[in-house]
């Protein structure tokens, strides 16, 4: 496995639970063992867990764990890794599960050179901001989508002031009108600033601003960028895979009969055509899918998503199952459009396509076949 995150060591998990006996060696270039992401930015940045509280169970001892440890390059045809330690690491098999890394501004082309650019992804990105937030300041966030929501939402509750700049209004890309609706009413009610404009620039090495493309500055404490991720894919660049927009896999997460990937960095067929799928839920069904792959290849089950996803921003708990972004207005099944309670059915036609609550404690079971119920 070349990647020690929640995908990587959930392949090691799955093929020893499933009877592999082999010898399996998951590198990581992290120096710290495989944690729950989604807590970076909720409990990590609201100060009520540490890092401990966060690491996932440790590995089995007969699996070799080899954190701060990068692979340059991989020999497909003979079957080797390059390692940055200078060893060459023969396989049968390979998990290629080496996820993502934050998009900047600067890759975008819409940051000058030298400007104090701040983004999101891992552990240390997450304690540097917590300790930023201990003291009042003013936090801009180009972006936003689910993350810069979520980080919009854990400034203001340590006090920040927060302004949110993007395309389009908030979460409408994600989760759709009616959902994006609700949340930033309640943005709205923290305080937090709304500012919508195509073109953004980033500038400034020591005081950051956000400029406009009509002109009007942004200036905060920290600029945080919040616009997507990269797959990191570029050790793979002489082996001649697909990796354009992610590494390209089949329904069982297959790159070759003998490689797989799975996580942020694998674009499964989705509709027709590669698409990445960059969340917790994901990852953990990719996984499965790719370590039954390697054992069993053709006989393995394809993956089937079951397309759940949920949020925690600005006292809302969001819970969906179905297919998202979802467009016009649902069927309200409990609750009233003014209350802070919902349980809700979007429908195409006579069958339902999305069903989601807010705020509702709900059992998954039932989300799920409301949201696929005729």
């Amino acid at each position: 496995m070349v990647g020690a995150s929640l995908t990587g060591t959930l392949v090691a998990d799955t093929l020893r639970s499933n009877g592999y006996d082999g010898r399996i060696t998951l590198l990581g270039a992290e120096s710290t063992p495989a944690y729950n992401r989604p807590a970076l930015s909720k409990g990590i940045l609201a100060g009520t867990e540490t890092p401990g509280d966060i690491l996932l169970a440790p590995l089995s001892s007969d699996i070799d764990q080899r954190l701060n440890t990068r692979v340059l390059t991989a020999d497909l045809e003979t079957r080797r890794l390059v390692l940055d330690t200078g060893e060459h690491l023969p396989f049968d098999g390979l998990a290629i599960t080496t996820g993502a890394r934050a998009r900047r501004l600067a890759d975008l082309g819409a940051a000058k050179p030298g400007s104090r650019e701040t983004t999101f992804r891992d552990l240390d990105d997450a304690m540097d901001l917590a300790r930023t937030l201990q003291a009042r300041c003013v936090i801009v966030i180009v972006g936003g989508g689910i993350l810069g929501m979520e980080l919009a939402s854990a400034c203001v509750d340590r006090g920040a002031e927060v302004t949110v700049i993007d395309r389009q209004p908030p979460l409408l890309g994600q989760l759709g009108n009616y959902l994006s609706d609700i949340v930033t009413a309640a943005a709205r009610r923290r305080g937090v600033r709304f500012v919508r404009h195509p073109s953004v620039r980033l500038r400034g090495s020591h005081s950051p601003i956000v400029e406009l493309g009509d002109g009007r500055r942004y200036d905060g404490d920290i600029i945080l960028s919040a616009v997507g991720c990269t797959p990191n894919v570029e050790w793979l660049a002489g082996t001649a895979l697909p990796t354009t927009g992610g590494l390209h896999v089949d329904n069982r997460g297959r790159v070759r009969e003998n490689i797989v990937a799975a996580g942020d960095v694998a674009a499964f067929p989705i509709e027709g055509q590669h698409r990445r799928s960059p969340i917790w839920n994901s990852a953990l069904e990719q996984a499965r899918t790719a370590a039954a792959a390697l054992l069993h290849g053709e006989q393995a089950p394809p993956l089937t998503p079951t397309h759940y996803f949920w949020t925690e921003q600005f006292g809302l708990t969001i819970k969906i199952c179905g297919r998202l972004p979802v467009t016009g207005s649902p069927d309200i099944l409990d609750g009233t459009p003014e209350a802070s309670e919902l349980l809700l059915q979007w429908r195409d036609g006579h069958c339902a396509t999305t069903a989601a609550t807010v705020n509702m404690r709900i059992p998954i079971g039932k989300l799920r076949a409301l949201a696929r119920a005729a």
